[in-house]
């Protein structure tokens, strides 16, 4: 099992930056890939990024340029460092990780990341 917990969002002005952090923890020597999803007002859940075992990067085209993510292997950290965020980008943001044979999905709580116009 894989376990995962997310630091807070925030409110933050459009323009500006904001790290969100996610922590895992188990069994993680299974973890293939680390995900960031998000799922705004009346949208379904999409993927924002994705970093592989092997370090190679994933990005929506919307966030391309702006988003950055990256692992901290010593501390079983993902970050999601946020810059020139919108008011599109205000959403519940899920930390994800697929583990396992079979890429088993296990998920964060959710935070929410609120950015004002």
């Amino acid at each position: 099992q894989v376990q995962l917990v997310e630091s807070e969002g925030g409110l933050v002005q459009a323009g500006g930056s904001l790290r969100l952090s996610c922590a895992a923890s188990g069994n993680i020597g299974s973890i293939n890939a680390m995900n960031w999803y998000r799922q705004g007002p009346g949208k379904q859940r999409e993927l924002v990024a994705r970093i592989s075992r092997g370090n190679s990067t994933y990005y929506a085209d919307s966030v391309k340029g702006r988003f950055t993510i990256s692992r901290d292997n010593a501390k079983n950290t993902v970050d999601l460092q946020m810059k020139s965020l919108k008011p599109d980008d205000t959403a519940v943001y899920y930390c994800n990780a697929e583990w396992g044979w079979r890429n088993f999905n296990a998920w964060g709580q959710g935070t929410q990341v609120t950015v004002s116009s």
